[in-house]
C-alpha cells in the first residue's frame, strides 16, 4: 500500500472511532511523552481503557512529509473545547504501521511564556 494512502487510514480509523482497525503490526510500537508501549495488543488494550480521552477528535492535517518507509505528520488533534498540537514519525513495514513517535505538549506540563 503507498504510505500516504496507510497514514491517511490511520487518521480516518481515528476519526471513525474504529480503533480495532488501525492499520498497524502485531509488534506496533508507539512512542509518546507519556513513554513507550510495545505491541498492537498492549496498544488497543491502552485505548479500549481510555476511549474517552482517545476517541471523539477531530484531526486536521497541516503538514506532511512522505519517503518509502516513513512519513511525518503535523496536525492539530481538537475534542470539544480541547485543543493538542502534534507532530508523528511513522515507520512503515510489510505495507503496517510499525512504529510512531508522536511529540507534543502534556498539558500539565506546558512551560508559561512571559
Amino acid at each position: 500500500m503507498e504510505i500516504k494512502k496507510l497514514v491517511q487510514e490511520w487518521f480516518d480509523k481515528w476519526e471513525e472511532g474504529d480503533f480495532l482497525s488501525l492499520p498497524i503490526s502485531e509488534h506496533f510500537k508507539h512512542t509518546s511523552p507519556y513513554g513507550t508501549i510495545d505491541g498492537k495488543k498492549q496498544y488497543l488494550s491502552l485505548v479500549e481503557a481510555n476511549k474517552d480521552k482517545f476517541l471523539g477528535h477531530h484531526l486536521q492535517i497541516h503538514d506532511a512529509l512522505y519517503d518509502e518507509d516513513r512519513a511525518c505528520v503535523r496536525y492539530t488533534a481538537t475534542q470539544g473545547d480541547f485543543s493538542l498540537e502534534v507532530s508523528e514519525w511513522h515507520f512503515i513495514k510489510a505495507g503496517q504501521i510499525e512504529e510512531i513517535v508522536a511529540y507534543y505538549n502534556i498539558e500539565e506540563e506546558r512551560i508559561k511564556t512571559y
